[in-house]
């Protein structure tokens, strides 16, 4: 990717001599192995790991953090006959009057330092209607590989995606409110999850902490490395067949319980699925480039085969928050969808959980509003304040009543999170 991407100060290509000038198909040109593909050679420093690195690392290489942009960005995306799970997608066109932001720039030497020492690649702060600061990653980082137009990997700021989406389900009519019962949908009959409220969805109150968390599935099945764009509901779901939900079900953060509610949707809006997409990205958002969700290659509809992990521009994220933020300050349907999930937001039992010795979801916020981190330390629990986070630094943080965001996106959350997007939250500086 590097070589055929012009990037040749970090690999050259090796070579046989004996390649360029032997015949093809000859004894010699197969001895000389000249119909393998060429081998390539990086001059990067690059610590591999077992799946994402890790959060506790604290230095990190550049090569490394080059590598993990490539698997976030570019990986999903190669055409190579040997993938067989490469994803579909759930793709949304551009709008036809793309929303254009008003711009009043200002300098910012701390967040260019973070730029050039971290693993942030953009940052963008919307105050008062306009965008102040608009910095990128500079080009002897990570900007030669990223640029305005380059699609940026959602990780967990996609369940929020999801959880808007569902507002606009409901505001079309295609589910009654987010008490609606999970009672006619054949797929998940026979589970914990049969029956259940929506809003206990949207809240990580399903009860099923001891089948799964996070990412990580606990029911043993050969078939599943955790839940991924790799299987659909129909797959996932059959292992959950006979399972009970935890009585007084504590918060559990779950990537299956995200997977639950777009499929949901999905199955109650059938052939209208995209055309929910399209009045919640193109309409509402008034998105500028494409948008996409993931989709389960090989499936279908009818087995859940949409997946919540989400991508867009660094414009298109703020467009989208911007659309939040005007929604909730008209009063919209959609504004009364995010104000009762807000109301309805639970607490994440992050002091009970450090107690006991169990790792805490994300330490910034004791609260969950439905798919959207809130109750940020320090703030009052009743401003509402709510934001996305996902993993490696995604942020996407809106002050509903200060007209306030902040959108981040990251290779590594090694940068200063407090300094950069809490105090401007927070303190406006």
């Amino acid at each position: 990717w590097l070589y055929d991407n012009d990037h040749h100060e970090f690999v050259t290509k090796v070579e046989n001599e004996v390649c360029k000038s032997e015949p093809k198909y000859t004894q010699t040109w197969y001895l000389q192995k000249c119909d393998k593909p060429p081998q390539y050679k990086n001059n990067l420093k690059i610590k591999f790991f077992d799946g994402w690195i890790p959060e506790e690392v604290k230095k990190i290489s550049y090569g490394t953090l080059l590598y993990e942009f490539y698997k976030f960005t570019v990986f999903p995306f190669v055409k190579d006959k040997r993938r067989y799970n490469r994803p579909d997608k759930y793709e949304i066109d551009p709008s036809s009057n793309p929303y254009k932001f008003k711009s009043n720039l200002q300098e910012n030497k701390y967040i260019d330092k973070q730029l050039k020492k971290t693993g942030l690649v953009s940052y963008l702060l919307f105050e008062d209607g306009q965008i102040t600061i608009d910095k990128i990653s500079p080009n002897d980082r990570f900007g030669k590989f990223i640029n305005d137009k380059t699609k940026l990997r959602s990780f967990s700021v996609g369940k929020s995606m999801v959880s808007y989406v569902a507002g606009h389900a409901i505001c079309g009519g295609y589910i009654d409110s987010i008490n609606s019962r999970l009672n006619d949908w054949p797929l998940i009959e026979n589970t914990l999850y049969y029956d259940q409220k929506l809003i206990d969805l949207l809240n990580m109150k399903a009860g099923d902490r001891k089948y799964v968390q996070s990412s990580d599935l606990f029911i043993k099945d050969e078939r599943f490395d955790g839940i991924n764009h790799d299987h659909d509901i129909a797959d996932y779901i059959s292992v959950f067949k006979n399972t009970k939900k935890i009585k007084n079900a504590p918060f559990n953060y779950s990537q299956f319980s995200t997977e639950l509610i777009l499929n949901y949707v999905l199955f109650k809006t059938g052939d209208d699925f995209e055309k929910i997409l399209e009045k919640t990205f193109q309409e509402n958002a008034k998105i500028e480039d494409s948008v996409f969700f993931f989709k389960v290659p090989n499936s279908s509809k009818e087995r859940g085969d949409a997946n919540n992990m989400f991508f867009a521009t660094r414009y298109d994220y703020l467009r989208i928050a911007k659309a939040m933020l005007d929604d909730w300050q008209n009063d919209t349907c959609v504004g009364k969808y995010l104000k009762t999930i807000f109301d309805n937001r639970v607490d994440k039992e992050n002091d009970k959980r450090r107690k006991e010795g169990k790792k805490v979801q994300w330490v910034f916020a004791r609260g969950y509003a439905g798919q959207f981190q809130t109750h940020y330390t320090g703030i009052r629990k009743k401003r509402p304040v709510m934001g996305m986070h996902g993993r490696a630094g995604q942020q996407m943080v809106i002050d509903f009543e200060r007209s306030r965001i902040v959108v981040t996106n990251s290779v590594y959350e090694n940068y200063n999170y407090e300094k950069i997007v809490y105090n401007p939250i927070k303190k406006g500086k």
